[in-house]
C-alpha cells in the first residue's frame, strides 16, 4: 500500500515509512533512483509525497524479483514498455513457483521417505519383493535406524524411487541370492576372487541405500551370524549359506586392509 504524505519527510522518516535502512535510501538516491528534490533549511535531503510513492514502487519491483537496475527504466518506461516488462516479469515469476512447487514435493518426498521408510503400499511391497516380504519389517527398521545418518541417506536415496526401481533392485538381490547360493554348493572358497566378487557384489546391494564402508559391511554380518530373522533368511537359500556369506564378507574385508576382529561401524 503506497502511503501518501502532504508534508516532506526526512531520510530517517521515510526510512522507517518504507521499512528500508537509512542507507538503502542513500544508495537509491546515488543511483539515481529515488533522489530527494527538497531540502530543509538545515541543508538535510526531503523527500516529497511523489518521491515517497516511487520509492513504495521500487519495494515493489524489488519484491517480485526485478533487479534494481532496472527498475529506474521501468519506472520510466512509457506505458506499453512497462507493460511488456511487467508480463516478462510475471512469466519469470509463474517460471519460479513452478520450481518452487516442485521443490516442495520433493521435500514431501524426503519427510515421507525418513518418516515411512518406503513410498509403496504395502500390497504394492509384497508385488515386488515375493510373498515372504513384511512390510513391517521397514517400520521396525526405521525404528531401530530412524535417528541414524544412513537413514537419513536411506530416505534420500529412495524418495524419488519408482516401483520400476524398486523392482530392478528386487530382482537384481534374486540373482545374487542365487549366485550365492550356487557358489556355496560349488565349493567357492572364501577369499577367492571369485568371492570377493560376490561380497562386492552383496556391498553394493547395500549401497543403493547408504554408503557401506567395507567395515560397515563386516558389522552388518555380524548380525547376520546373531540375528535368528537373518540367519534362517540365507540358510532357507542354502544350509550353511549364513556362515559362508559371513566368512566371505570379512575375507574381503581383510583384503581392503580391515580387520574383521575390530571392525566398527565406520
Amino acid at each position: 500500500m503506497v502511503v501518501v504524505t502532504t508534508s516532506p519527510r526526512t531520510v530517517g522518516a521515510t526510512a522507517r515509512l518504507l521499512g528500508v535502512t537509512t542507507r538503502t535510501l542513500h544508495h537509491w538516491d546515488a543511483i539515481g533512483l529515488v533522489c530527494p528534490s527538497e531540502r530543509s533549511p538545515g541543508g538535510y535531503r526531503l523527500y516529497s509525497a511523489a518521491e515517497v510513492a516511487r520509492a513504495h514502487r521500487v519495494l515493489v519491483y524489488r519484491e517480485l524479483g526485478v533487479p534494481l537496475d532496472d527498475i529506474a527504466g521501468l519506472l520510466d518506461a512509457p506505458h506499453a514498455d512497462a507493460l511488456t516488462t511487467l508480463r516478462e516479469q510475471r512469466a519469470e515469476l509463474e517460471a519460479r513457483i513452478h520450481r518452487l512447487r516442485g521443490m516442495a514435493d520433493a521435500v514431501d518426498r524426503l519427510i515421507e521417505a525418513r518418516e515411512s521408510g518406503i513410498l509403496l503400499p504395502a500390497e504394492d511391497q509384497v508385488a515386488i519383493f515375493g510373498e515372504g516380504w513384511e512390510p513391517a519389517w521397514v517400520e521396525q527398521a526405521r525404528e531401530r535406524w530412524g535417528e541414524t545418518p544412513q537413514w537419513a541417506q536411506y530416505a534420500e536415496r529412495v524418495a524419488d524411487r519408482t516401483p520400476e526401481g524398486w523392482r530392478k533392485i528386487s530382482d537384481d538381490l534374486s540373482a545374487l541370492h542365487t549366485d550365492l547360493a550356487a557358489a556355496l554348493r560349488h565349493g567357492v572358497t572364501p577369499g577367492s576372487p571369485e568371492a570377493d566378487t560376490l561380497a562386492e557384489r552383496h556391498r553394493a546391494s547395500l549401497a543403493v541405500y547408504f554408503d557401506c564402508t567395507h567395515a560397515m559391511h563386516v558389522c552388518l554380518a555380524r548380525t547376520y551370524r546373531t540375528d535368528p530373522g537373518y540367519t534362517d533368511f540365507y540358510d532357507s537359500l542354502a544350509p550353511g549359506l549364513t556362515r559362508w556369506l559371513c566368512a566371505v564378507i570379512d575375507a574381503n574385508a581383510r583384503a581392503n586392509g580391515i580387520d574383521p576382529a575390530t571392525a566398527t561401524w565406520s
